[in-house]
Formats: structure tokens, sequence, C-alpha cells
């Protein structure tokens, strides 16, 4: 029985039945859809953020890094907005609207779209994730308001996102742990598969408590995996034993740190991107090329 799903604000429909989520496909729609005339200067000053931008805090050396680039060449491409009561709402480019301040400009090219609020905090979601650094626990939260949002279920959203199944999954473990232990994620002291393995583990005690000997230890995944082994230890879930595939855990490892589909076969690695942006971005990962 199919699953009767709202109406999207105006513009996204097309964009959110496509088979993969891109806002920059999607901004490169509308600035290629828009005549010339209907480009306009907007006042710096008249720009508000998105309201459910959930972004606060920008990377100011990127930002510096863009002014420069804006100084030079001006704004690479338009931003778009919404008329609000008074001035304008930043639909996508807050960071561009930023940078341009910083370079001292005082306008800046902008395009007019109508978007329902709903639609507002779609965009927001869609741009921290596919644009900004989030960390582990930006990133799940995203998941699951886009999640709730559209209407979808995981593998419906992996598919969108050109994510895997089983990170999108694992992503979402991670809000069922302890305050405490999402600090430590958030400070980098536990890894995303260290955390992996402790989402899966019942009692906040027992959590909190490996958590601990994983930083005082210094402990692997390995050694974690094998502690969560002991017949006291009660598991949401059997994790996985990799017996059947004996490249699993690093198939899932890739798939953590990279954030799409990874397959090892032989002496093959194989590695899912959408586009040159998303190859850009797993080769930042991967400390290929600079930032």
């Amino acid at each position: 029985m199919e699953t009767k799903r709202r109406a999207l604000g105006k513009g996204l429909e097309e964009l959110f039945n496509n088979e993969q989520l891109d806002l920059n496909k999607f901004e490169k729609k509308i600035i290629e859809s828009t005549p010339k005339e209907e480009i306009i200067e907007v006042k710096i000053s008249e720009l508000r953020p998105n309201p459910y931008q959930p972004r606060k805090v920008f990377d100011e050396s990127k930002l510096e890094e863009l002014a420069s680039s804006i100084k030079e060449h001006g704004v690479f491409q338009p931003i778009i907005i919404k008329k609000s009561i008074k001035g304008y709402e930043i639909i996508a480019g807050e960071r561009r609207v930023k940078a341009s301040s910083k370079a001292g400009l005082e306008k800046i090219p902008a395009i007019i779209r109508d978007f329902d609020d709903e639609a507002m905090m779609e965009i927001a979601l869609l741009e921290n994730l596919q644009r900004e650094n989030l960390n582990s626990i930006e990133e799940a939260t995203a998941y699951r308001k886009l999640l709730d949002t559209l209407k979808l279920t995981q593998e419906e959203l992996a598919k969108k996102l050109g994510k895997s199944r089983s990170h999108i999954t694992n992503m979402l473990g991670l809000l069922s742990l302890p305050e405490e232990v999402k600090e430590m994620i958030n400070d980098n002291k536990i890894s995303m598969s260290h955390a992996r393995v402790l989402s899966k583990i019942e009692g906040r005690n027992k959590i909190l408590d490996l958590a601990q000997k994983i930083v005082d230890n210094n402990l692997n995944v390995r050694d974690l995996e094998e502690m969560s082994q002991d017949k006291e230890i009660i598991k949401k879930r059997h994790i996985e034993k990799r017996k059947e595939n004996e490249y699993r855990y690093i198939e899932e490892t890739l798939c953590d740190k990279l954030g799409t589909k990874v397959k090892i076969s032989k002496t093959k690695i194989e590695i899912k991107f959408s586009d040159t942006d998303d190859l850009n971005r797993i080769l930042e990962s991967l400390n290929l090329i600079e930032k």
C-alpha cells in the first residue's frame, strides 16, 4: 500500500522526487531557468539567515578564502532568497553572503523564490549535509529530521543521498547513546566505529563503562568487539560476525569514514560517488587533496 506523502514546497517537488537529493544540481536548475533580468542585486543588510539553519558557526578560515576569491572574481553564482515581512530570508547561499560581507560588498546577486517553511527546513538540512563538515551527531540528527519531514524509509533516504543503508542506520544508532558518550564523539575521544558497536549494546551504565575504557586504555574497535561478546553484555541486535565476508569489517569502517557505499572483492575496492563534488569530498576524507 502506497504511503500518502505531503506536498512539498513550491519548486522542491522535482528535487525531492529525483533519484538523488543534490543541492548543487537544484541550485543550478533554478539559476539556468531564471531569465537574467530576474536576477537582482540585493543589499546584504536586508538579508536574514534561513531560520531553520541548524549551523550557527561557520569555519572562519574557509570564509576568508571565499572572501578573497570574491574580491578577485566576484560572486560566482546568485544566492536564492525569499521575500519576508522585512527584507529577505536566505534559502541557500549563506556562506556566500557572509564571505561577500567580509569582502566589503554591499550588494549580492540573488534570485527570489517562494518556498514554504517546511521546504526552507529541508533545504537547510540538505545544505548542511552536502556542504558543511558536520560531526557524527550533527549528521545523525540531520538524517533523522530528513526521515521525519520527508516521510522516507532509511532505504529510500540512503538511495536519495547516495549513501549506504548501513551508514544511515549506523549514524541513527548514535542518537540512542547516552549524552556523555555523544560528547565523547563530538570531542573525537571515541571514533564512529567505536560508537557503532556501543550503540548496539543495552544498558546505559554498561555503555558508559565501555566508552570510558576505550578512552582510558586506547582500545581499538576489534578490542571493543571482543569485550562486547561477554555473556553479561546484552545486545540490542546481534553484532554481525564477519565469516561470510572476510572484508565486511573493513567495508563497514570505510563506509563510516567516507559516508558512501564501499565494496571489497578479491583484489579490488569499489567506492561509490555521485558526482565530481562527491568525489572531491571523498578524496578530502582520505587526505589525498587539500580541503
